[in-house]
């Protein structure tokens, strides 16, 4: 139900259960941790997210398994899909989530723990969660305002609305609308970044992950110490000469 495969460079992680909108089972929550984890073992610069089928990325959460749950598996199910989230915090490289039409509940929030978001014109967006009597529970009601801003948020939370393509650019919920197909508009996206040495890339993310967490002295200070680091590499030091000596440079990873 979760495929993942190499193109080159890119990692491919495709949701692939179109008879049920890609709706994401505590059993594909697990196959999306495990394709994350075995994908970090790869020699890769960027990870692709879709949905398999022309409907949906994800409609979200298999609701049948929702019901009749205690206590204890209610919160273990908010922490699976939290944690799996969250292994793209820190993966090593960018990844990005192509959105190719229903993006609801946990398939937004799976969308909103990647690097970067981009969508196809239809794509529809939304969390409605509240619709049932619940919340969101793999990392909407954090990540969300982070990217949209509290107000939109929660206009987004405690309403359930859906979001247009064109209204999620607008707000930033996604950084870019595809022309064409929208699998190969997020390859074009990662064209755009593997190019350029990884310890570069990873510093910049963490100085910008980190802020969202300290006050603005502190992420100063952060911003600081790895920029050092960045100075420090080999990469940078080719970056540089490149520069000088007006050619492209060759980055090693280094």
């Amino acid at each position: 139900m979760v495929d993942l495969v190499r193109e080159g460079a890119l990692a491919l992680i495709t949701l692939n259960r179109p008879e049920a909108l890609n709706a994401l089972s505590f059993a594909i929550i697990r196959e999306i941790g495990a394709a994350i984890d075995e994908a970090a073992g790869w020699d890769i610069r960027a990870l692709i997210f879709t949905g398999a089928g022309e409907k949906a990325f994800c409609a979200g959460a298999d609701i049948k398994e929702l019901i009749g749950r205690n206590l204890m598996e209610e919160r273990a199910g908010a922490e699976l899909g939290q944690q799996v989230f969250a292994k793209l915090d820190t993966f090593k490289v960018p990844s990005i989530a192509a959105i190719n039409g229903y993006a609801f509940g946990g398939g937004l929030e799976l969308a909103t723990a990647c690097t970067f978001r981009i969508a196809s014109p239809k794509a529809k967006m939304g969390l409605p969660e509240i619709k049932l009597g619940l919340i969101p529970g793999y990392g909407g009601t954090q990540r969300l305002p982070r990217l949209i801003g509290e107000a939109r948020a929660l206009d987004m939370i405690l309403t359930g609305r859906t979001v247009s393509a064109e209204e999620a650019l607008a707000i930033g919920l996604v950084h870019r609308l595809a022309e064409g197909d929208v699998r190969e508009a997020a390859k074009a996206l990662a064209a755009e970044f593997t190019g350029y040495g990884l310890p570069a890339l990873a510093f910049a993310r963490a100085a910008v992950q980190r802020s969202m967490d300290t006050p603005i002295a502190q992420g100063l200070r952060i911003e600081a110490d790895l920029s050092t680091l960045a100075y420090r590499t080999e990469d940078a030091a080719e970056g540089l000469a490149a520069f000088v000596e007006k050619r492209k440079p060759l980055f090693q990873d280094r």
